[in-house]
């Protein structure tokens, strides 16, 4: 152990600990060190109130940990954080509804459309160029479209 490690007071180290895993939540999101930063905080308080041994502190910074990652986990489980925008990086699926103008006539199930100031595959019913088509889905990068 560090020499200036152990001249600290064990609760200092454990209140320490807990901001810097809650930091780190904050630089790495991830939505799991912010619990054991909890539950070092809570191992901290307690060994500042109740003068107890190092290795009893590490059994209960342990079962402190599994309990609120378990309870966090179930909680997220039974309430998941719902998207104000599900489709934020999926360019395609932002299409779906949009009605586009087939470029290259659609031939045998595939063809070209209009989006924006580019052009994209699509698959569907046969459609001469010029005509209107809207999007009903996406494959990957490909759009699969109807008549519209």
């Amino acid at each position: 152990m560090p020499g200036w490690l152990s001249h600290m007071d064990p609760h200092w180290v454990w209140l320490s600990l807990g901001v810097l895993l809650a930091a780190a939540e904050i630089v790495a999101p991830g939505f799991f060190l912010i619990w054991l930063g909890a539950a070092a905080i809570v191992t901290g308080v307690v060994a500042w109130i109740v003068p107890i041994s190092v290795p009893l502190q590490l059994g209960i910074f342990a079962v402190l940990s599994f309990i609120v990652l378990y309870t966090a986990r179930r909680w997220l489980k039974a309430n998941p954080i719902a998207s104000a925008d599900p489709h934020l990086n999926q360019r395609a699926g932002r299409l779906v509804g949009e009605v586009l103008t087939v470029t290259r006539a659609i031939e045998d199930g595939r063809g070209r459309a209009k989006v924006g100031d580019g052009e994209w595959p699509v698959h569907g019913p046969d459609a001469a160029e010029g005509a209107k088509v809207r999007v009903v889905s996406a494959d990957g990068g490909v759009l699969v479209v109807e008549p519209a």
